[in-house]
């Protein structure tokens, strides 16, 4: 399960993602339209920063936009810089490999064999999916919305 860390800044990503390229989003703006508490969107949007996917401008006409193409962006990576590692446990993880405290024998575990497969599809879909494939996603549920709430009389 993912915290609220994460889901806010995947919600971040979307509000600047959908912004007219080249132009700043204001930290203030994005938590009023996206409902998050503004010292905690300063946090995780400072980290994302740190990490390249954001860049910068202070003062008038400042404000935060994306350093990346939306296309370029997973959100394996994304989940990585606010969670860490995103194995269910630390003998499955690429990027933060251990062996698991009290395990006998690796090969023939139970839990990393149960959970293995799994892993590696959830993996799959989160290196698989980016954030502009987040955008096609709302604008196509959006789409059917609109389409399902027109009648005539």
């Amino acid at each position: 399960m993912i915290t609220m860390k994460t889901k806010y800044a995947l919600k971040a990503m979307y509000r600047l993602a959908i912004s007219p390229p080249g132009e700043p989003v204001l930290i203030a703006d994005i938590a009023e339209r996206e409902d998050i508490p503004k010292k905690f969107l300063e946090l995780i949007l400072s980290e994302l920063k740190q990490h390249g996917f954001l860049k910068s401008r202070k003062g008038r006409g400042g404000g935060y936009q994306l350093a990346r193409d939306p296309k370029s962006i997973s959100l394996a990576s994304l989940i990585r810089v606010i969670e860490g590692p995103i194995a269910p446990v630390p003998c499955l993880s690429r990027t933060a490999y251990e062996r698991c405290e009290g395990c006998r024998d690796e090969e023939t575990c139970a839990v990393r064999l149960g959970l293995h497969a799994a892993y590696q599809d959830w993996v799959k879909a989160l290196e698989g999916t980016s954030l502009q494939d987040v955008l096609g996603r709302v604008d196509e549920a959006a789409g059917k919305l609109t389409l399902g709430t027109r009648y005539s009389i």
